[in-house]
């Protein structure tokens, strides 16, 4: 059987790069059998001895395309900025870099002529294709199918075996310390698990009869592993010791950081702020995980809807003033601050932060961290700033009058403040920085907008299941958003996409309140916050149960989400 059009082209190619003779080509075009699929590559590997690369270099000629070692490239959330990672997971093509107007993109399939245009269709750009193989593509797109972390069952088995006690019913009669080698590989194989798993935080919490392990993923925690009582003091030691902390001290409250990058061969550049505190049955921990292999998200990945997103940036571009984000404990707040500074963070401005801790290091800012114990507030950093010539600052949260103070004045002298507060939608702000202390004139001056957020969870793309809204469901669309049509619920049981939950990563919902000349007076005749809200909305402001209602016509999330994310508004 004679070789097919793109073998020859592939023998042909072996023979330009000097890895074939005319002799060994004649014989390979004179083989009897069919050569197609990966049988001509395994007689070219076993009986002419060519290595995988060269033969994926003259493929790659063969199909007049360059060849592509995607292994070599990082994939970050930014790598999915022009094309979706759904669409590259589902096509296997990973965009690689730009050249003008040029997109570069690798593929694994030449054969597929309609890929291009989808994807010029998608970008706008002119696509080049470059040619990858299979393996490095399914290994950047899907990197935690390729690396999950293994089970627990062999550490504790070592820890039984270590200390002679031969079942895990039995191992709280052991002995067991925080530098036995099976604790040791019981504190990295919980972190490993945690990251591969996709979660933010690991509770350690000790009970009367064992120790829980928690996971939170996409904002709910799901128990993960249950140890014998004895193991958690030694476990939490091992943590500890990780991140400097005083083993001796039990009775107070801790905090450190883990660089665990020291820890593990697996290559994880990942840190752990940790918080240790002293509970009923012995002390807990809570580790949450900041993956500095992350970059921050652009602007566009977050949840602002297309209004939004435009008023929101009109605001970080203005040369002074006041920004300021509310929202509870995990609603997403520092990375929209970090991916704000990223957007407007150029050579010619100078940005300085004050954090505790500092979550995430960019390149061009300069960060400070804060230590409390040596005086070093959020107010000291205020004023050390002033003195330092910056154009922008960040201030990780305003706890009280002093900093608010100093921020305001900042944001009234030349600078941009950018800043936190805990409070549940953005008009109910202005009463928590006048019940600090602040002056109404003062908050109106300096304000430019306050955005309220959460995170809701996205409904799993592949299971979700679209449905006709009925009764109170649809009487809440039409007052909300004026509109009523078909919308996604999750499936039962989901997939194995999502692992069962029909939900698989979260989204941004927003109320951005932008101040007008309305809103400056109404500020300044101290109105309540239900008055303030009213006029905002007069001017274009969604609340946060308008966005995730949007969410849920956009068929990003369900119903049932929305509402327990946040309440319907009165």
């Amino acid at each position: 059987m004679p070789l097919g059009k793109i073998q020859t082209q592939i023998v042909a190619a072996l023979g330009e790069l000097g890895r074939l003779d005319a002799k060994q080509r004649a014989a390979l075009a004179a083989r009897p059998e069919d050569l197609s699929g990966d049988a001509l590559d395994k007689i070219l590997q076993e009986e002419h001895g060519l290595t995988p690369y060269v033969i994926f270099v003259a493929r790659a000629r063969a199909h007049r395309l360059a060849p592509c070692h995607v292994s070599r490239f990082h994939v970050g959330p930014q790598t999915f900025e022009r094309i979706p990672q759904d669409f590259c997971q589902q096509h296997l093509v990973l965009p690689v870099g730009t050249a003008g107007d040029l997109l570069l993109v690798a593929v694994s399939n030449p054969f597929d002529a309609t890929l291009a245009a989808k994807l010029q269709g998608l970008t706008g750009k002119k696509i080049v294709r470059l040619l990858a193989r299979e393996k490095e593509l399914r290994d950047k797109l899907f990197p935690k199918e390729q690396a999950g972390a293994a089970g627990f069952d062999d550490v504790v088995q070592k820890i039984g075996a270590e200390f002679g006690v031969a079942g895990e019913s039995q191992l709280e009669s052991a002995d067991v310390n925080e530098e036995s080698g099976p604790i040791i590989q019981l504190a990295n194989r919980i972190i490993e698990d945690a990251y591969f798993s996709g979660t933010s935080d690991i509770h350690l919490e000790p009970q009367e009869k064992d120790v829980v392990v928690r996971y939170r993923i996409d904002g709910l925690c799901v128990e993960k592993l249950r140890l014998p009582v004895k193991v958690g003091p030694a476990l939490v030691a091992r943590l500890k010791i990780m991140c400097n902390l005083d083993i001796a001290q039990r009775r107070l409250p801790q905090d450190g950081r883990i660089v665990f990058k020291q820890y593990t061969t697996k290559g994880l550049d990942l840190d752990l702020r940790v918080s240790t505190a002293p509970l009923n049955h012995g002390e807990g921990m809570v580790m949450r995980i900041l993956d500095k292999q992350k970059s921050t998200l652009p602007m566009t990945a977050l949840g602002f809807s297309d209004e939004n997103l435009v008023r929101y940036r009109d605001c970080i571009r203005q040369p002074y003033g006041m920004i300021l984000h509310c929202g509870p404990t995990g609603s997403g707040k520092s990375m929209t601050l970090y991916s704000a500074l990223n957007e407007v963070n150029t050579p010619d401005i100078v940005i300085r932060t004050a954090e505790d801790p500092i979550e995430y290091t960019l390149p061009g800012l300069n960060q400070m961290q804060m230590n409390r114990q040596i005086g070093l507030t959020f107010a000291t950093a205020l004023r050390a700033f002033l003195r330092q010539d910056p154009d922008i600052i960040l201030v990780g949260e305003i706890r009280d009058e002093e900093t608010a103070g100093i921020a305001i004045e900042a944001a009234l002298t030349g600078h941009l403040l950018i800043s936190t507060l805990h409070t549940n939608d953005a008009p109910t702000t202005i009463s928590r920085l006048t019940d600090m202390g602040i002056e109404p004139f003062m908050i109106s001056s300096s304000l430019l907008c306050v955005c309220a957020q959460r995170l809701m969870r996205r409904v799993c793309k592949q299971c979700r299941q679209p449905y006709e809204p009925e009764g109170r469901e649809k009487a809440m669309l039409e007052k909300a958003l004026g509109w009523s049509g078909p919308i996604h619920r999750a499936a039962p049981k989901g997939c194995p996409k999502c692992g069962g939950s029909g939900y698989k990563g979260r989204v941004g919902i927003h109320e951005l309140m932008v101040t007008n000349e309305e809103l400056v007076g109404a500020i300044n005749q101290e109105l309540e916050a239900s008055e303030l809200k009213k006029i905002a909305m007069r001017a274009g402001m969604k609340t946060l149960h308008q966005d995730s209602l949007l969410k849920v016509r956009e068929g990003l999330t369900t119903l049932a989400e929305a509402i327990s994310t946040v309440p319907p508004d009165a």
